[in-house]
């Protein structure tokens, strides 16, 4: 089997990846994949789940090889199941990489084609995103101001040098700071070029 076709959604907490990730599957037919709800829902019996948790329940960050290894084994779950079809799909990944080490490893499970990379420079409004996704959806950590401060730190730390491990030539840039639709709208323009060629062309 080849390895699969993925278009990596990046962008700091609050940018609209999960949003943008499911209206484009919505338009054509590829599958989102969020890292974050495979880890939030991991059942703590599962196998991935006591590796996950016995990082962190000691508050230890999970290492990338583990990390990577979890989300492959998610990813074959979906391929065995027939939910994900590598030779007639692309996945839209949310969330992963988040380290240059991650992406090094991630290579040897995907083949990256294209990045959408949305841009927010107000933190003020990220925070405020993340208030009002709060209440919705029940997250503390998106409720608390200093723990998302703290995420935007490390995303600028760790997560935008993952950038400068890919080509310049697949990463498209857009302001994430527009309405919603016009965002999507954007970033559909932008991805065309890619999603009009089948994975096995790209």
């Amino acid at each position: 089997m080849s390895k699969p076709k993925a278009i990596l959604l990046f962008g700091p907490p609050g940018a609209g990846k999960g949003t943008v990730g499911a209206k484009l599957t919505n338009v054509s037919a590829n599958y989102h994949l969020s890292t974050g709800d495979i880890f939030r829902g991991l059942p703590p019996e599962s196998p991935n789940g006591k590796v996950f948790y016995s990082y962190a329940n000691e508050g230890k960050l999970v290492p990338d090889d583990v990390t990577i290894e979890i989300f492959w084994r998610y990813m074959q779950g979906l391929i065995d199941t027939n939910k994900f079809d590598p030779s007639t799909q692309y996945i839209f990944l949310d969330g992963m990489p988040r380290t240059a080490e991650q992406a090094k490893i991630l290579d040897k499970y995907v083949d990256v084609v294209k990045i959408i990379s949305l841009k927010i420079t107000n933190d003020d409004e990220i925070v405020e995103r993340l208030a009002k996704r709060a209440k919705i959806e029940k997250r503390a950590d998106d409720a608390d101001k200093s723990i998302v401060l703290n995420r935007l730190a490390q995303y600028r730390e760790k997560t935008q040098v993952v950038l400068e491990h890919y080509d310049d030539a697949i990463i498209s840039e857009f302001d994430a700071q527009k309405t919603p639709l016009e965002v999507f709208r954007n970033v559909l323009d932008g991805t065309l070029d890619v999603l009009n060629q089948s994975p096995a062309e790209a």
